[in-house]
Formats: C-alpha cells, sequence, structure tokens
C-alpha cells in the first residue's frame, strides 16, 4: 500500500530543530530525479521546484523536517546530562525512555528521574516537570566529555513497526508528511502550475524554515502538510476526538493559526470527491502547522489549505498514523496539483 521501509528511513533518522542535516541529505537523494531544480537556502529549507503547465501562477507545499529533541545544556561533576526541550513534550511521558545524544558519535542515553521509592508523597501526586529529569549515558564525565558538549542535539531511540495497519513510530510528526511529499513528487508528472514542495526547518520552534522559504517563493496558493491529533480513544467524547485513524486524509479547516481559505477547502473536498478519496473535517483548536506562514508571508497572501494526518499519541515517545490515511494523502495532494487550473478562484469567499 505504501513504501514502509522508505517511511522507515525517513522516521528514524535524527533531526531536532536546527540540526535537520541528516534528513535533508535523505531528503534530496529521494527527490534529485523527480524536480527541474533544487537549492537549500541559509536556514538549511529544501526548496524544490517542479515546473507546471501554467509558470504565471506558483503553488508551495510545506513539509516540515524537523522533529521535537532536546538541546544539552549542562553536564555535571558525574557526567549527567541536563538539557531543554526543543518543541513543545509532555513531560510524563519521558520516564526511563531511552534516547540518542549526537556528540562526535551518537550515544544511547536513558532519562531518568527520582525512583519513585524514594519520592515524597507531594512528589508522587505532582506532574513531573522537564527540569526533573537527567539523560544518563553510563559513562563518567571524563568519558562523556570526550564526546559530548554543551549544544549537542538529542531526539528519541524509537524504531519504526507496524501494528495492524498502523505504522507506529517516533517523528511521525512530521516525518510522514515529509515521506507524504516524496511520494507525490515521485507519481507527479506535470503540475498545472509551478509547484515548490519545500521540506522545512524548526517548524516545532516556532513555524521558522516556512516564513524565510515563503517569503522568497511568494506562492500564489499554498498547502502545510502536517500531522493532526485523532483524539478516537477511550475516554473522549465524540466532540473532542479532532480526527479518527483510518477515517481519510483530514482537510484543515482552522487550527489556532490558521483559518484556511474557503475556497481552498472546497476545492479539496471537491477533488477527494470526484477522485473517490476518503476524507475528513479538521478543526484543531491550538497547535498550528506550516500553514500559517505560508499563508501570511507572502505578500496580499496565499489562497491557503491543509492536508493532515490523523495521528494518535501525538508529541509523546511514539506516535501512529494509519496506511490508510497516508495513502489517501499522497493521491489527494498529487490530484491537487495537476487539477488547480480547473478551479474558479476569483469567485467570493464568503
Amino acid at each position: 500500500m505504501i513504501n514502509v521501509d522508505l517511511l522507515k528511513k525517513i522516521c528514524e533518522t535524527a533531526g531536532a530543530p536546527g540540526f535537520e542535516n541528516r534528513v535533508r541529505d535523505l531528503v534530496l537523494k529521494e527527490i534529485e530525479n523527480y524536480v527541474d531544480s533544487i537549492e537549500i537556502d541559509n536556514m538549511g529549507n529544501i526548496i524544490a521546484l517542479k515546473k507546471g503547465k501554467d509558470s504565471s501562477k506558483s503553488v508551495m507545499i510545506g513539509a516540515h523536517m524537523d522533529e521535537i529533541g532536546f538541546i544539552v545544556t549542562h553536564i555535571n561533576a558525574k557526567g549527567f546530562l541536563k538539557f531543554h526541550p526543543l518543541g513543545g513534550f509532555d513531560p510524563k511521558t519521558l520516564t526511563a525512555q531511552r534516547v540518542v545524544v549526537h556528540g562526535k558519535k551518537d550515544v544511547i542515553g536513558v532519562m531518568g528521574s527520582k525512583p519513585v521509592h524514594v519520592m515524597t508523597n507531594e512528589e508522587k501526586n505532582r506532574v513531573p516537570k522537564i527540569n526533573d529529569y537527567y539523560i544518563d549515558l553510563g559513562l563518567k564525565k571524563s568519558e562523556v566529555k570526550k564526546i559530548i558538549s554543551i549544544g549537542d542535539s538529542v531526539t528519541r531511540e524509537r524504531g519504526l513497526i507496524e501494528m495492524g495497519d498502523c505504522i507506529n513510530c517516533k517523528s511521525l510528526d512530521n516525518r510522514v508528511s515529509v515521506f507524504i511529499l516524496i511520494e507525490s513528487l515521485k507519481k507527479l508528472k506535470t503540475p498545472a502550475f509551478d509547484t515548490y514542495a519545500v521540506f522545512t526547518v524548526q517548524e516545532e520552534v516556532g513555524i521558522r524554515g516556512a516564513q524565510v522559504a515563503t517569503q522568497k517563493i511568494k506562492p500564489d496558493f499554498g498547502f502545510g502538510l502536517d500531522t493532526t491529533i485523532a483524539y478516537d480513544v477511550p475516554g473522549a467524547g465524540g466532540h473532542e476526538k479532532i480526527t479518527s485513524l483510518g477515517d481519510g486524509v483530514a482537510i484543515k479547516i482552522m487550527d489556532a493559526s490558521t483559518i484556511c481559505d474557503n475556497r481552498m477547502i472546497q476545492f479539496m473536498r471537491k477533488t477527494a470527491d470526484s477522485h473517490k478519496i476518503l476524507w475528513q473535517n479538521e478543526i484543531l483548536t491550538a497547535g498550528g502547522t506550516d500553514t500559517a506562514n505560508i499563508q501570511r508571508m507572502t505578500p496580499g497572501g496565499s489562497i491557503a489549505g491543509a492536508f493532515s494526518i490523523p495521528t494518535r499519541h501525538i508529541h509523546q515517545v511514539i506516535e501512529m498514523v494509519h496506511k490508510k490515511d497516508v495513502k489517501n494523502c499522497i493521491e489527494l495532494l498529487k490530484y491537487c496539483l495537476e487539477e488547480m487550473n480547473q478551479y474558479k478562484w476569483d469567485h467570493e469567499i464568503n
């Protein structure tokens, strides 16, 4: 159904915000034969152009390469590391989890914290905080200092596995979208308009890469490509679920940073229906994606929308997506890019 081996390689490759070089190298190798030109800007965004039938207008798709991670801030007298998060974490999910510290070489570490046996009742009952944790490398300080420096990045250690019809791994936010954009480029013959596939950096720390890339490209149309919450689990009310795994690619209506252009929403829905692609609505009242800056950082704005992949356990040590939703997203993105010239874009928004 989908190329799981490629998705595995993309997800398992390290790339915290500001440290995307490894995953960037992987992406460059995958797309070099499927686009007309490739540029890497000063921030590290990959800007790949696929020329369209009509070059009078342009489309930008943003999929961020970075994953939530950490940065080393201190090495104590016994060789334990303190760190600062790069992106949003739920601290309670970090207990006793393995991580990889990327120093002169990669070193496995464990997120340590105070054992429950010696906690006070107050400590047992309060919510953990990031600063409760340290990274244990199993090495003396003298050995740690040979390999690790202040400012080195840290990522989660988790391999990709298949669970039923689903994929489970670290960093599906947003490596699944990197995968989708790569696969769409491979399937896309000639888009309607000049199409810029942008693999962005530093989304998890403020949508930074998409901002500078959009200012350069100045697209007429824009798509964000990212994960979203699937809160379709026990204890969730029907009004809380946002999206559900297996119910299709999500077409974003809004999130906390973007209200998508109604013309784009209607175009995406119409395209999905005409090709019998399963889709669902997405309204996310918290969080944002590259869509925000793709929409706003070009003069006069772009006509923007977003494809979202329903994801369980998001921003935790592992995340989960449904293979069918991934496949539907690849197909819908491809058809939208091929058929954008067939839609009447100049009608009233409301």
